[in-house]
């Protein structure tokens, strides 16, 4: 496990928003290293990705349907496309517009509890 400070609670504190984002910049990071040609870089990121993607799944506050649906549904796609023959058909360009929702939200919100303080 590689986020074992974020796995012992701080995860937790994040909004679902938040998470995703993280989720997201990982997945990025493993298209991003896939296309440089770099398959262990990829292959690291995607693993942080799926673990980070866990750690979103195991949290309470995740555990309503269908938003456990929707994150248990995306680990299975992700899986199958970095690692199985991607029957799903996705591509890198749905990762990007899938994830760029979360991150831009997360923007949004950062900025909302920047103007707070």
């Amino acid at each position: 496990m590689q986020y074992k400070e974020l796995a012992k609670g701080r995860w937790f504190e994040l909004s679902f928003v938040e998470q995703m984002a993280n989720v997201g910049s990982e997945v990025i990071r493993a298209i991003s290293w896939k296309k440089k040609g770099n398959l262990e870089y990829s292959k690291n990121a995607i693993e942080r990705a799926l673990e980070l993607l866990y750690l979103t799944i195991e949290d309470p506050k995740n555990k309503k349907f269908p938003r456990l649906k929707e994150l248990t549904r995306v680990y299975e796609v992700l899986v199958d496309y970095f690692y199985y023959d991607n029957i799903y058909g996705s591509s890198d360009d749905l990762w990007y517009k899938y994830f760029f929702a979360f991150n831009y939200k997360a923007n949004i919100e950062r900025q909302q509890k920047n103007k707070k303080i």
